[in-house]
C-alpha cells in the first residue's frame, strides 16, 4: 500500500464548507477453485495472480502454489489501495480522479506452475471495482479465456473460481476532529504497562493484526513516535521469550510493526543494494539447480553449483557492504532491539546480533530476494527457473545471516542434503566476520542515547590535500597535506594520523558532495564538500580514490534534511564563480547535484487518513472493546482465581485499572466521532448535490 494515495471530495453547503476525504481499500480473498482442467492427463499445480488494473496502474500479487489438485483451497487475502500513486504531487496533496475508480477492475489469473518449464494459463476473471462500491461480494465466477493467452480452451472447460471481495471507504473529516484520538494513540509508548495503551489495545481487538498494524505504523512514523513504541512492545515480547535463539521469531505486534516499517522506509535501500544483482540474475540467468531430483538431462551439477556460489557471493557481498545506505530509522529500531535482547539474556553474547539478523536478513533481504516483484525490484514475477534460483539464493542468505547458528554447525540449518553439500564450500570465518561487522553497523544510531552505548562507525580514512580556507590566490602553498577521517557521525582532518582533529564537520551539516572542475585550480582529482558559507576543496591522490571518497560521503549524508539540489561545479575566485560568472558568493548553484537523493527519503503520510482508519477499526470492534472494559472492571473488583475461560482470556491484561481507563477514553472518543460522522452524512445527503449550481463543488477533484 502506498502512503501517498487518497481520494479527495469537496462538498458545498449553504452554511459552511465540508471537506471529506475518502481513501478506499479493496480487500480480496481468494477462496477456492473447482473443476480446473488436467494438464498432460494429471492434476495441475495451480496458483493465482491477483491484480488491480487501471489506466495507469497494474498492482499484482500472487497466491501460494497448490500441488496436484483440480479443486484447490487457497483462502488467501490481499489488500489494495484503490488509488493512483502517479497522481500525487506536492501541490495536489493526495488527489486522485474519481473517474479512475470507474475504470479500475480486479483481475484474477489462474496458472499452472510449470516448475522448470513455462507456466500454463488456465483462465481469468475480471470484476469492475465500481460494482463493489460500499459492498462486499462472495460468489462463484466462471473462468474465462484470455486473448493471446498461453492456453486455448473452451469457456466451459476452464473451471471456476470462488472469491470473497470487500471494498471499504473511509470518510476523512477535518484534522481537528481527530485530535483526541490521535493524541491518545501517540502517547501509547509512554503508557505503563504498554499493554494498557490505545495502540496495543487496537491490535488486541482486531481479528487480523495486519489491519491494525498498517495504519498504526504509518501514524506513529508520521509523528516520529514509532521507535519508542516498537521498543516498548518488543520489551513485552521478550518477557514471554524463554530461549535466546527464538527472539523475535513469532508474528507478534512487535515483529509485525518492524516488518511494516522496513517495507515503508526500506524501499530505496533495497533498490540501491539488490536491484543491480537481481537484474543480472533475471536478465542473464545461469542454471543453478543443485537438487539431484530436479536436475534436467544434460545438466552438470558442478557447474550449477559454481553458478549458484557466484550469485550467493555477489548478493551477500552487496548486503554486507550496504550498511551505510541503511535508513536511519531502521538503524534506530535495530539499535533498540539489540540492546533490549542483550538486557533480557545477559549471559548470551550472541543474542544482540540474532535480534537484528532475524529482521534484516530473514524478514527483509531474504524475502526481497525470493520475491523481487513484490518489492518493486522487478516489474514481473520471474519465470520458473529464475524463481528457483532466487529461492536457493534466499535459503543461503538466510543461513549466512542467521547469527544464532554461527556458533553451531550451519549445515544443520538445511533440511536438504544438497544444500549441506553446497554450503561446505563457504569459508565459515570470513562470512561470520562480515555478518558481525554488518550487524554492528546497521544497529548503530545517530541518536544520543543517555546510556552512551552508541559509538560512531568508522567508515574511511586516508591522506589527501585540502585547500586552505579563506585564501584567494592560486598557488601550491594554498594546498596542505592532511589526514582525513570519515565516521557515521563526522568528517574530520588532522595534521597527522592519530592526532587530534583540527577541523570537524558534523555529518548532518553536509549539504552536498560533488566533483570540482579541474580548471578551478589546475589540479585533477578534486572534489568539494558544501557544508556552510565556504566549500571545503579537497584533492585526492588519484581518480579512484576521489570517487571512493565522494561515494562514501554521499551515502552517509543521503538522509540529511537540507541537502542541496544545485551547486557550482567550479570555485569562487577573484570575485566571481568561474562556472557561471555570478558575482555573489551566495548565489544559488548553476548545475544540478549529481548525487541521487532518494525520492522516498521523506515519506508522505496522511496522518488524518490513518487516524480515520483506526477509528473505523475501533468502531467495527466496539463490542470487543465493551467486553474488555467489563472484564477489566470485573478483574479490578474480583482478584480470585478464574475457574473457566472468559471471553477476554486471549487478551493481555497486565494492569486492569490502567487498561480500563484507556478503554473508557477510546469508547468516549469513538462515540463523539460517530456523532461527527453522522452529522456530516446527514448534511451531505440532504443538501449537497454533486455538481449542481445551487451547491457547487469548491474545487475540482483530480
Amino acid at each position: 500500500c502506498k502512503p501517498s494515495e487518497k481520494i479527495q471530495k469537496m462538498f458545498f453547503c449553504p452554511h459552511e464548507h465540508y471537506f471529506l476525504t475518502i481513501p478506499s481499500l479493496l480487500h480480496q480473498e481468494i477462496k477456492e477453485c473447482h473443476g480446473l482442467p488436467l494438464i498432460n492427463g494429471q492434476n495441475c499445480d495451480p496458483y493465482a495472480t491477483v491484480s488491480l488494473v487501471g489506466p495507469s496502474r497494474n498492482d499484482q500479487k500472487k497466491t501460494k502454489v497448490k500441488k496436484k489438485t483440480s479443486n484447490p483451497q487457497f483462502n488467501e487475502t490481499f489488500y489494495f489501495e484503490v488509488t493512483r500513486s502517479s497522481s500525487y504531487t506536492k501541490k495536489s496533496q493526495f488527489q486522485v480522479e474519481e473517474e479512475d475508480i470507474e475504470k479500475l477492475e480486479v483481475r484474477v489469473d489462474l496458472w499452472n506452475n510449470g516448475n522448470l518449464v513455462q507456466d500454463v494459463f488456465l483462465g481469468e476473471i475480471k470484476v469492475p471495482v465500481k460494482v463493489l462500491r460500499n459492498d462486499s461480494f462472495q460468489a462463484w465466477y466462471l473462468l474465462q479465456p484470455r486473448e493471446n493467452g498461453n492456453k486455448s480452451s473452451k469457456t466451459d472447460d476452464l473451471g471456476s473460481l470462488r472469491l470473497n471481495i470487500c471494498y471499504t471507504e473511509d470518510c476523512v473529516l477535518p484534522s481537528e476532529y481527530y485530535a483526541s484520538l490521535r493524541n491518545l494513540l501517540l502517547k501509547s509508548s509512554d503508557v505503563q504497562p504498554i499493554s494498557a495503551s490505545a495502540a496495543y489495545i487496537l491490535s488486541e481487538v482486531c481479528r487480523d493484526k495486519y489491519d491494525a498494524v498498517l495504519p498504526l505504523v504509518r501514524l506513529l512514523l508520521h509523528h516520529h513516535k514509532l521507535v519508542p513504541f516498537v521498543a516498548a512492545v518488543a520489551e513485552l515480547d521478550l518477557k514471554d521469550t524463554q530461549e535466546a535463539n527464538t527472539v523475535f521469531r513469532g508474528n507478534s505486534l512487535a515483529t509485525r510493526c518492524v516488518d511494516e516499517m522496513m517495507k515503508i522506509v526500506g524501499k530505496h535501500y533495497l533498490k540501491v543494494t539488490l536491484k543491480p544483482v537481481i537484474d543480472e540474475i533475471c536478465e542473464s540467468p545461469k542454471p543453478c539447480e543443485i537438487d539431484p531430483i530436479k536436475l534436467r538431462e544434460g545438466d552438470n551439477v558442478e557447474i550449477n553449483m559454481e553458478n549458484l556460489r557466484y550469485y550467493v557471493d555477489k548478493v551477500f557481498r552487496e548486503i554486507v557492504r550496504s550498511s551505510i545506505s541503511c535508513p536511519t530509522l531502521m538503524c534506530d529500531v535495530f539499535y533498540s532491539l539489540r540492546h533490549l535482547a542483550a538486557k533480557r539474556f545477559p549471559n548470551d553474547p550472541h543474542v544482540q546480533y540474532s535480534a537484528v539478523s532475524s529482521f534484516v536478513f530473514l524478514r527483509f533481504f531474504a524475502v526481497a530476494v525470493v520475491s523481487p516483484h513484490t518489492f518493486h525490484l522487478r516489474p514481473h514475477h520471474p519465470d520458473a527457473q529464475t524463481s528457483r534460483t532466487l529461492t536457493l539464493i534466499s535459503k543461503a542468505i538466510q543461513t549466512l545471516g542467521s547469527w544464532g547458528s554461527l556458533t553451531k554447525s550451519k549445515l544443520s540449518s538445511f533440511k536438504e542434503t544438497f544444500m549441506c553439500e553446497f554450503f561446505k564450500a563457504f569459508q565459515e570465518e570470513k562470512f561470520t566476520e562480515s555478518v558481525k561487522k554488518f550487524l554492528d553497523d546497521v544497529s548503530s544510531t545517530e541518536s544520543k542515547e543517555p546510556s552512551g552505548l552508541s559509538e560512531p562507525v568508522h567508515l574511511k580514512e586516508g591522506e589527501m590535500y585540502k585547500r586552505a580556507q579563506g585564501r584567494t590566490r592560486i598557488g601550491k602553498k594554498n594546498f596542505k597535506k592532511r589526514w582525513f577521517c570519515l565516521t557515521s557521525r563526522e568528517f574530520t582532518y588532522h595534521k597527522q594520523q592519530d592526532k587530534e582533529p583540527i577541523f570537524t564537520i558534523p555529518i548532518k551539516n553536509i549539504l552536498a558532495v560533488e566533483k570540482l572542475d579541474e580548471s578551478s585550480f589546475n589540479k585533477k582529482n578534486m572534489f568539494q564538500i558544501l557544508h556552510g558559507e565556504k566549500p571545503l576543496y579537497i584533492q585526492a591522490n588519484n581518480c579512484v580514490e576521489a570517487s571512493e571518497w565522494i561515494e562514501a560521503l554521499c551515502r552517509v549524508t543521503r538522509c540529511n534534511q537540507k541537502r542541496l539540489s544545485f551547486y557550482h561545479p567550479s570555485a569562487f575566485l577573484n570575485g566571481n564563480w568561474l562556472c557561471c560568472k555570478a558575482t555573489l558568493e551566495n548565489t544559488v548553484g548553476c548545475a544540478r547535484c549529481t548525487a541521487d537523493v532518494p525520492a522516498d527519503t521523506q515519506i508522505e503520510i496522511d496522518g488524518d487518513r490513518e487516524t480515520e482508519r483506526i477509528y473505523s477499526l475501533f468502531t467495527i470492534n466496539m463490542s470487543k472493546l465493551q467486553k474488555l472494559e467489563e472484564a477489566c472492571g470485573s478483574i479490578a473488583v474480583y482478584q480470585g482465581p478464574r475457574k473457566e475461560p472468559d471471553d477476554y482470556s486471549n487478551f493481555t491484561i497486565e494492569d486492569s485499572v490502567a487498561t480500563f481507563h484507556t478503554l473508557k477514553q477510546i469508547i468516549d472518543i469513538v462515540e463523539k466521532l460517530n456523532e461527527s460522522h453522522e452529522k456530516y452524512r446527514k448534511k451531505r445527503s440532504s443538501s449537497a448535490k454533486y455538481g449542481s449550481e445551487e451547491n457547487p463543488i469548491v474545487g475540482k477533484v483530480s
